[in-house]
């Protein structure tokens, strides 16, 4: 049971009087009902509140010898309601409508053009200031001469306020302070009535009047519909004892939804943190053990080398000239570049196996992005492409693909086929996925295709990005990459382990990812 459960189902027993046991010696409600009944009377006499022409008086049918559990009348007719009634009381209570226990009324804006109307000293409330709870704070303010040319209400201390517009349905307040409202607050001061006992009655009916809300962006419930409400009524001893044991139970539930809020954090971070620390255990040789036996990733690394050099030959792709060689002294890494030697210590990340090897990912994979949207390119083939909206961690959503013009040349550089990693230089900076497809597919220029030179288990090196990114060596603070130019893209230092390896640790992955999706 949620913390937001266990309150509304307190509330529920609170007005079914189930929550504090009845006393003999109270007071009824029936009694209670007469007196604000002549209360009423009074009050109208005096001109405070005008009279109600749809007040009723409900009953139970077996006191006047009708058929009828319970039953209505207003004016001379009578009509049964029993199938209105939600619930059984106690027999010391009554049945009302909201509308009898006190004077309700809304609020108004005043003209916002008129500038003598802003700026008083009366308090003018919105529903974004209700708080459900004890309002005392108002910021924004009317005056003398806005309350007597509109018509906005003033309502005294102890007025129960209620949301009838839009998000805010249903959320309270009690005033603290005389203050007057906007027409979006429904305002009631109560008659002989517990004003906290009704406002946790209005806080049980919460959800009921959300779902009475009528209107499409802007939903609404009326006034009508509110003060139309059964409202439950107990002796009034009775609605403070329940008032009390309510509050008392309070800072209980405050607890418990702490404790509730912790634990569901945790609960949806520790999937995550679990996934971080599986794949910090992957990218560093601790998830699977090392076989001597492994052809070890330096052959690997002088196998890709060679392929590289090979397509460089055919003229597929330009010779780098700062390729990069990272040798390993003393268990120290060195990085070579045009025959200049400097020590790298400093970037790398973390210690890996023996038979593994540090390498910039340019080393490993041809990259390139795809083509800029351009509206004055006229030549071309029309065709569909993706974009980084299309392009998710491990996956992608293909329902809305786009489409430009591709020449010949821009297809072939731009094209992406099965088995190619992909991943965003812009937006989410390094989400990946790799393009499972038969089909091939055209990119943009804000996504990267890397393709190895030789093979390797690609998916190893997804797990990279995403373990980089979530350590924030990708996109990240401090040292990480904050963007992913190219040049960025062909620095990153990865880790390289023997190609068995590389199949033995992504099979290993995907084994535990299984017990962390269930989580």
């Amino acid at each position: 049971m949620t913390a937001q459960q266990l309150k509304n189902s307190i509330l529920q027993m609170a007005v079914q009087g189930k929550l504090v046991p009845q006393d003999p010696n109270d007071e009824p409600a029936s009694i209670l009902l007469q007196r604000i009944k002549a209360e009423k009377q009074e009050l109208i006499k005096a001109g405070k509140i005008k009279k109600d022409k749809k007040s009723s008086e409900i009953f139970r049918g077996a006191t006047h010898n009708l058929p009828y559990a319970y039953c209505e009348q207003i004016g001379k007719e009578i009509r049964d309601i029993s199938d209105e009634i939600p619930f059984e009381i106690p027999e010391s209570w009554e049945w009302v409508r909201l509308g009898f226990i006190g004077d309700w009324g809304s609020g108004a804006t005043p003209s916002r053009t008129n500038k003598e109307y802003y700026g008083g000293n009366i308090p003018w409330l919105k529903t974004g200031d209700l708080n459900d709870g004890i309002i005392t704070n108002i910021p924004e303010k009317i005056t003398e001469l806005a309350l007597e040319k509109t018509s906005v209400r003033l309502n005294p201390v102890g007025s129960v306020l209620i949301a009838m517009y839009g998000a805010t349905i249903g959320k309270l307040g009690i005033l603290n302070i005389p203050a007057t409202t906007n027409q979006a607050c429904c305002a009631c001061l109560p008659i002989l009535v517990n004003n906290n006992y009704l406002f946790y009655f209005l806080m049980s009916h919460k959800e009921s009047f959300t779902k009475k809300a009528e209107g499409g962006a802007q939903p609404n419930i009326s006034k009508e519909k509110i003060i139309s409400t059964l409202f439950p009524l107990p002796p009034l001893a009775e609605q403070k004892r329940i008032v009390a044991k309510i509050e008392q139970l309070i800072p209980y539930i405050e607890k418990y939804e702490k404790a509730e809020t912790q634990l569901t954090a945790l609960n949806k971070s520790f999937p995550d943190m679990l996934k971080k620390s599986i794949l910090q255990e992957a990218v560093q040789g601790k998830l699977v053990p090392q076989n001597p036996d492994d052809e070890p990733a330096s052959v690997l690394l002088e196998r890709i080398r060679a392929e590289k050099q090979e397509l460089i030959k055919q003229g597929k792709i330009k010779k780098n000239k700062n390729e990069s060689v990272i040798i390993t002294r003393d268990k120290i890494p060195y990085e070579i570049i045009d025959g200049k030697e400097r020590c790298i210590a400093d970037e790398v990340p973390f210690e890996i196996p023996d038979s593994w090897c540090w390498c910039r990912l340019g080393t490993i994979f041809q990259h390139n992005t795809g083509k800029t949207l351009n509206s004055s390119n006229h030549q071309g083939t029309m065709m569909q492409y993706i974009t980084t909206s299309n392009l998710y961690w491990d996956r992608f959503e293909l329902d809305k693909l786009r489409e430009m013009l591709f020449t010949d040349s821009e297809v072939e550089k731009c094209t992406v086929t099965k088995g190619d990693l992909l991943v965003c230089e812009g937006g989410d900076i390094g989400r990946a996925a790799i393009w499972n497809y038969d089909y091939p597919m055209r990119i943009q220029n804000h996504i990267h295709r890397l393709r190895s030179y030789a093979p390797v288990e690609v998916y190893f090196f997804y797990y990279v990005f995403y373990l980089y990114k979530r350590a924030g060596l990708i996109g990240g603070k401090g040292i990480g990459i904050q963007g992913l130019s190219s040049n960025a893209i062909d620095k990153l230092l990865i880790p390289l382990p023997p190609l068995a390896e590389q199949k033995k640790i992504v099979a290993k992955i995907e084994e535990l990812m299984q017990y962390c999706d269930k989580l």
